[in-house]
């Protein structure tokens, strides 16, 4: 059954007020659609290393995040903000968000998918 989500708006701001309660810094580097967009998240550990986290539906409707390492992205900086880079112009209603912590934590709530699982 898919479950009722939250306007992405406020889910949203849930999540950057979450990260700056822990001490990290967290920016909406690009607004989506208010109320159903996808949201993205880039981690920056403020050493040059990077993570990016991107929605998807699990198969009984709860929204999962994947680690795009899954899909052979690198770890660096770099190679995040070009995945970013070609996310943004593929996807007009996405929110980006990006997270700067030096523990690289992420502050999702949501279940994560990693390479490592």
């Amino acid at each position: 059954m898919l479950e009722e989500r939250l306007p992405t708006w406020l889910w949203v701001d849930a999540l950057v007020r979450r990260a700056q309660v822990a001490g990290a810094s967290c920016f909406v580097v690009q607004k989506g659609d208010r109320e159903r967009g996808d949201v993205m998240v880039k981690v920056a550990d403020l050493s040059g290393g990077a993570r990016v986290y991107v929605p998807r539906t699990s198969m009984d409707g709860e929204r999962i995040f994947s680690d795009v390492r899954l899909q052979g992205v690198g770890e660096t900086e770099a190679e995040a903000d070009d995945y970013v880079r070609r996310a943004r112009g593929r996807d007009l209603d996405l929110w980006v968000l990006e997270v700067e912590d030096k523990q690289a934590r992420h502050f999702l709530t949501e279940d994560i998918e990693t390479p490592d699982e």
